[in-house]
């Protein structure tokens, strides 16, 4: 008996130590194949950022392109401003300052065409308005919660001027 338990020890000894080793053997051919897809994957990343630095070369850096805006940029800046014949003409019909007389005029009438009512206490106002030419004007109202657009047309008639609203749309 007692040669019989030193030969069990050595034989589970032996046992554990194949089965580490194989444990071990097995963890390493797994990291060798995981470290040939790392490699694979690596390959596949360089080629396309070569193939993306070789667009770049022709693609100017963002910083370094000129921006050129479209024709008709230039609009928006100009949008509410009378031309000189514009002028001219209002002047005829009996404006002394046609841009002015016609901006006052529209606010003093705005509770007539600001068809919209306030909310919670507001009152509905025009804020910014703009005389698009000898014939229209577009204004910009609201009451601090609600707002909207007018299209107007108007009309001069020995310095009287009269509004029609054209478009209504709110916000």
């Amino acid at each position: 008996m007692k040669n019989i338990l030193p030969s069990i020890l050595a034989i589970i000894f032996l046992f554990l130590a194949i089965y580490f080793y194989w444990q071990k053997h097995e963890a390493e051919s797994r990291l060798a194949i995981a470290d040939k897809q790392v490699e694979k994957i690596d390959k596949n990343l360089e080629q396309k950022e070569a193939a993306v630095d070789s667009l770049e070369s022709i693609v100017p850096a963002p910083d370094t392109m000129e921006l050129v805006p479209p024709g008709g940029a230039a609009f928006v800046d100009e949008l509410g401003s009378l031309s000189e014949s514009d002028i001219a003409r209002l002047q005829r019909k009996g404006l002394k300052n046609p841009e002015s007389d016609l901006l006052n005029d529209l606010n003093r009438n705005q509770d007539k065409l600001i068809s919209a009512k306030g909310t919670m206490g507001g009152t509905m106002a025009i804020r910014d308005s703009r005389i698009l030419n000898d014939r229209y004007a577009l204004a910009y109202y609201e009451d601090g919660h609600n707002g909207g657009y007018l299209l107007l047309k108007y009309t001069v008639n020995n310095g009287a001027i009269s509004w029609t609203v054209i478009d209504n749309s709110g916000l």
